[in-house]
């Protein structure tokens, strides 16, 4: 929002510096963001001073230059060439000093030393255009002989700059969307801190109905998005441009001037917070205005040329045959005001700040008078609004108010009533205030007392605070003029003991974790909760569409299509950090990310329990991509792949204390990889998911290089661990032993079946399963394969003998023959 100080002055009596006016809005939750000088003339006319010509001759080699001397008051008269027909001796002039910068248009220039054939010159005297005050150019500014010599010439003019106030205001507060609702503020901060001031609201008392020449009637359809809806209807207006008061106000600010009846209604809604629409009154058939949502589908074109589709959720603002304006959002293409207008109907409505958001949203459009529609006006501001804009026009354009105002407000916004307990605004803030005080402040900030008791205060809050409705709220509104600064810190620190949980265990661990990555090379990424859904497409078997997997959950109000879903998974935002990456050069990618996904189960859905149908998981995410070794003298180039990514989550299983024989490994069926296993324990609870991104997914994000992802489920794996502990143990003193088989079986067999056979029949000694080659080809029988693999035993008490070890062999066999129908080759 931005703020002129000199406007805001208008409104509230002070006299601090614009800084200072800057620290006190910040102190009462206002954040200025930023201030900034306007100059009403580029550069605010510095190192321009007034003149007195002593003496003035023709230049010796010229016979259009002068050459004077002029006092500046600085002492000794400076030489200045001058080009001017009408430079006299005993002339006051305004002055350009040695170092002045002048501005033509975007372009500057220092006024230096120089010679103008072959004669000095130590400055230069000015015309109107030169300095900006004027366009002419036909000689020289003669001033009058009251002038003061050495005066700068800002200060003959009279020539002050404005500052912009750039304030960041959150969303809850829609009250301070205007100069008023920051002068309400300031006035509260001014008064509290010891200040003489007040306030000045700007005054209607001049408003009068002309005559009845133009009624206009209105009709609200639609009561629950329209509460409040008033006109007034202006004849013989002159649209024509703006006076430079009203246009300088709006420049200050970031707005451009138009003509001067849409200025009236953009200066009423930077003045006061209310947006106003104005209609060229030929529009208005019959002379009706109607306030109701059009079938679906109504086509409507706005202001700008575009067309769009109303929705029947959609509200407008009718004439008796079309729609003219969606209501609080755009107006329509022929509805406004141009050079031909001659009568107008100005609106002042109060809309529900919900139809107006998914409204503005659904069609793409974000004006000034939504974004205030949206968050909440005043619904007691409406006709004072509306009687400011009416006495402008009158004074601008020349109108006459040609109706009594129109006022339809079905049912009355009651403002709301807070009980304020003092034992509660002391417990909350911290700090004991004065009774006194706290009314005073409450006083400032508008919000009536209705009763008092020694304990508490009934209070009716105005109803533009939309922000405060319960007594916390207040709390917060007595703290933020009384000073955040003015809380002392206490000497004092209370705490209770709690015992670390299982979720302390959770992040602690994930702190670990991430420290061993780092370590090894990764960095750690951060995406958006939110993603697009075309990510989670499916193919619908009934009508054979791409449509959202139903299983994502879904925005019902999403900011855009890129933001229309919650993640089901972390992979598609570490793909877009790797092309954001590779896209600038930075190919060799190794990133890690733990955040939450989302699932929604359309089967558990209950009326009783919304939530029982939705599930938050904190996972992990592991992306590789490019080479693993590059540039090094040591070692070649190499490219990363999965075995290192195995690796890496074999490590982090480690330092968590997850043991393999926990685990069981199997293919993955997961579309999103073209070759994935996946990591379950011994229930078949799906832990991990690793693999090589398939190409079509890397194509979506923009990749060509080969991805190689693993996702953990990081709250799956915390229950696995619950019991576990990573402890130190001794390397141990017997040697382990190494049997390979080589083993023939089935196609469809896989390892993992081999893996947990072996493990289930030999559950102490059997130390490391590994398989180290595989071989189909032509020499073995059909629908057969053979598997190399490799079982590690190992006692740690003893030194294993032949016999013992050949029992576990003979046992394992028969177990996989029995099992597998596997044979030794």
């Amino acid at each position: 929002m931005n703020i002129s100080y000199k406007w805001l002055k208008e409104y509230v009596d002070f006299d601090l510096t614009p800084q200072q006016v800057c620290d006190a809005l910040t102190s009462t939750g206002l954040e200025v963001d930023a201030l900034e000088e306007v100059q009403s003339i580029k550069g605010g006319l510095k190192g321009l001073y007034v003149g007195k010509v002593l003496t003035c001759k023709m230049h010796p080699d010229s016979d259009h230059l002068h050459v004077t001397t002029v006092d500046l008051g600085k002492g000794e008269p400076q030489q200045i060439v001058c080009g001017a027909p009408n430079v006299a001796a005993g002339q006051k002039v305004i002055v350009a000093d040695l170092g002045c910068v002048l501005y033509d248009g975007d372009k500057e220039f220092v006024i230096k030393k120089s010679k103008l054939r072959g004669v000095e010159s130590l400055g230069m005297i000015c015309a109107e255009d030169e300095i900006g005050i004027g366009t002419s150019h036909d000689g020289i500014i003669v001033l009058s002989e009251d002038a003061k010599i050495g005066m700068p010439a800002a200060e003959y003019y009279n020539l002050e700059s404005d500052w912009l106030i750039e304030v960041d205001i959150t969303a809850n507060r829609a009250d301070a969307l205007s100069h008023w609702g920051v002068a309400r503020d300031l006035y509260a901060w001014l008064k509290q801190n010891g200040y003489q001031t007040a306030l000045h609201r700007p005054s209607t008392a001049d408003f009068a109905v002309d005559n009845n020449d133009l009624p206009i009637e209105v009709e609200i359809e639609n009561t629950e998005a329209c509460r409040r809806y008033a006109c007034v209807s202006v004849t013989d207006c002159e649209v024509k441009e703006s006076p430079e008061w009203l246009k300088e106000k709006l420049n200050v600010i970031g707005l451009r001037p138009i003509n001067n009846i849409v200025d009236i209604t953009n200066y009423v809604m930077m003045a006061l917070g209310q947006p106003l629409h104005t209609f060229d009154a030929d529009m208005v058939t019959d002379h009706k205005i109607v306030v109701k949502t059009m079938p679906d589908g109504t086509p409507f074109q706005t202001l700008d040329g575009v067309e769009h589709k109303l929705s029947d959720r959609d509200l407008a603002i009718c004439n008796a045959e079309e729609p003219m304006c969606i209501a609080g959002v755009f107006g329509g293409m022929g509805s406004g005001t141009y050079e031909t207008t001659r009568n107008v109907v100005l609106e002042s409505a109060y809309f529900h700040p919900t139809w107006i958001r998914k409204s503005a949203r659904r069609h793409g459009l974000s004006t000034d008078a939504s974004f205030r529609f949206e968050r909440g006006v005043d619904p007691n501001g409406t006709i004072e609004a509306l009687k400011y804009a009416a006495v402008l026009c009158k004074q601008l354009a020349g109108g006459k108010v040609s109706m009594d105002i129109k006022d339809v407000y079905p049912t009355k916004m009651e403002n709301p009533k807070v009980t304020l307990e003092y034992g509660y605004v002391n417990q909350l803030i911290g700090k004991e205030i004065p009774q006194e005080t706290i009314k005073s402040i409450l006083g400032s900030l508008e919000m009536k007392i209705l009763s008092e008791t020694a304990e508490a205060l009934e209070i009716e809050v105005p109803a533009y605070r939309v922000d405060v409705t319960r007594p916390c709220d207040v709390v917060e509104d007595i703290l933020r003029i009384y000073g955040y600064n003015n809380v002392e810190i206490p000497t004092q620190l209370k705490s209770s003991l709690v015992i670390k949980g299982e979720e302390d265990q959770k992040h602690k661990l994930a702190n670990l974790v991430s420290e061993q990555l780092v370590g090894a090379g990764f960095n750690e990424i951060l995406n958006n909760s939110l993603t697009k859904g075309a990510y989670y497409e499916v193919k619908d078997e009934e009508t054979q569409t791409a449509v959202i997997n139903p299983q994502v959950v879904k925005i019902m109000n999403p900011l855009s299509s890129d933001l229309n879903v919650m993640r089901a998974t972390l992979l598609y935002g570490g793909l877009e950090s790797i092309a954001h990456n590779v896209n600038r050069k930075n190919g060799n990618c190794r990133f890690f990310e733990f955040g939450n996904v989302y699932q929604f189960s359309p089967e558990k859905e209950n009326a009783d329990d919304p939530m029982q149908a939705y599930k938050e998981q904190y996972h992990m995410g592991l992306w590789l991509t490019g080479k693993r070794v590059e540039g090094s003298w040591a070692h070649a180039d190499e490219q990363t792949s999965f075995a290192e990514l195995d690796a890496y989550v074999d490590n982090i299983l480690a330092r968590i204390g997850v043991q393999q024989g926990m685990l069981v490994r199997k293919k993955s069926d997961n579309p999103v990889f073209a070759a994935g296993l996946t990591i379950e324990n011994r229930g078949g609870k799906q832990l991990i998911e690793l693999g090589v991104v398939a190409k079509k997914v890397q194509k979506q994000a923009g990749i060509d290089t080969t991805v190689y992802y693993a996702e953990l489920n990081w709250t799956a794996l915390m229950k696995v661990i619950r019991k576990q502990k990573v402890e130190f143990t001794e390397i141990p003193k017997y040697p382990s032993v190494s049997r390979d088989l080589a083993l023939l079986i089935d196609q469809q067999v896989e390892f993992a079946q081999i893996e947990e056979i072996a493990r289930q029949t030999e559950k102490k000694l059997l130390k490391k399963v590994e398989l180290f080659d595989v071989y189909e080809g032509e020499k073995l029988p059909a629908g057969k394969k053979s598997y190399a693999v490799n079982f590690i035993l190992q006692d740690a008490e003893k030194t294993m003998g032949d016999k013992q070890i050949d029992a576990i062999m003979q046992k394992l066999i028969a177990n996989l023959k029995q099992k597998l129908g596997a044979e030794l080759r």
